[in-house]
């Protein structure tokens, strides 16, 4: 009877002690890895980030962002000098820079935003436009310098036969450029959304020329810093994967993106009409797996992309923002988009629409 009892004493406490030991197995959770993701309010970058996150997406992929938020591109990459971000979305303007300056690597588009950079009038001054463009000559436009509404507005001025020099530029960040023509301070303003649709209906502001308008092809950036990209090559391509998955989530459920990204400006303190938000979804194509691969292809020679940012690096050349015009293939990547789609489980991911 002692032996029965103390073999089932040993038995029944070997059983207690696996059955705790399987409960902290199954408690147990992977540590997450930091990734530092930085951007600027705008729903190409800002809105993905913000559904992963609210959709835990992150975490499945073993990653936990820190996120930091820029008024544009031009303090955005210069903090990338200290190490305060790892990856995020800009302009092409300030990535060509970022590379420049910096070593930034271009390693995917966020979204073709050439209808979203735009040059922007008072009702007044756009309806002289409208009857002479003309009439813009010696005019001052506001606008944030070494940006895509830099290179919009550029665009339209040589649309019309003008250029910089035709008119008088000032610089300035874009929520002064709202209080500005808000104010009657200012007649013309280059702008992009959701900035463009703040002025519309806080001031009655006119597009009287876009960057499409202008002949000019002008994406967003997804970004990473060089030394990042060499040692976090998986993190990279794994953050690629979730905005891939963001952007083909809420092109198949607009109705829910919609509300998201109303709940995301709420937030931010930004005020937007539902008609401006569903303009946002309908100027801004964007780029799932299958349509990164094929721009940023560049087996056979120049990728599309590479022909783009050359054309905007000519610009920036132009302006002296840069001294010449940097061989594309040094900061354009395709290798974290191939990551993507060459791992299986990335790929099913990015292509999840659920």
């Amino acid at each position: 009877m002692k032996l029965k009892k103390s073999l089932v004493s040993i038995l029944g406490a070997t059983f207690f002690a696996a059955s705790m030991v399987g409960s902290v197995y199954a408690q147990a959770k992977p540590a997450l890895t930091e990734i530092k993701v930085s951007y600027q309010p705008a729903l190409y970058w800002a809105l993905p980030f913000f559904v992963a996150t609210e959709k835990n997406w992150w975490g499945e992929l073993g990653l936990k962002p820190e996120f930091s938020t820029f008024p544009a591109g031009v303090p955005q990459i210069a903090a990338s000098a200290s190490k305060s971000w790892d990856v995020g979305g800009t302009g092409s303007v300030p990535a060509v820079l970022g590379y420049v300056r910096f070593g930034i690597k271009t390693i995917g588009l966020s979204n073709d935003e050439s209808a979203g950079n735009a040059l922007l009038a008072t009702p007044k001054a756009a309806e002289a436009f409208a009857a002479n463009p003309q009439s813009i000559k010696g005019q001052t436009i506001v606008l944030t310098g070494n940006s895509t509404g830099d290179y919009a507005v550029q665009s339209c001025l040589k649309k019309y036969g003008m250029s910089k020099s035709d008119v008088v530029i000032k610089n300035m960040g874009q929520g002064e450029i709202i209080s500005a023509m808000s104010s009657g301070n200012a007649d013309f303003g280059g702008l992009w959304a959701p900035n463009i649709y703040t002025l519309e209906e806080k001031a009655g502001a006119k597009v009287i020329c876009s960057g499409k308008d202008g002949g000019a092809f002008v994406p967003g950036a997804l970004i990473v810093r060089g030394d990042y990209a060499k040692e976090n090559p998986q993190n990279v391509a794994k953050f690629l994967a979730i905005y891939l998955r963001a952007w083909k989530w809420m092109n198949a459920n607009k109705p829910q993106a919609i509300a998201m990204m109303k709940k995301f400006y709420e937030q931010g303190g930004v005020t937007i009409s539902e008609a401006s938000m569903k303009k946002e979804f309908d100027t801004r194509p964007t780029y799932d797996l299958a349509a990164e691969l094929k721009i940023m292809d560049n087996s056979k020679g120049p990728s599309q992309v590479d022909g783009w940012f050359n054309a905007i690096a000519a610009f920036m050349q132009s302006t002296g923002a840069i001294q010449a015009v940097p061989p594309a293939n040094e900061y354009i990547t395709d290798e974290f988009v191939k990551m993507v789609n060459a791992d299986k489980k990335l790929r099913e991911f990015a292509n999840n629409t659920k």
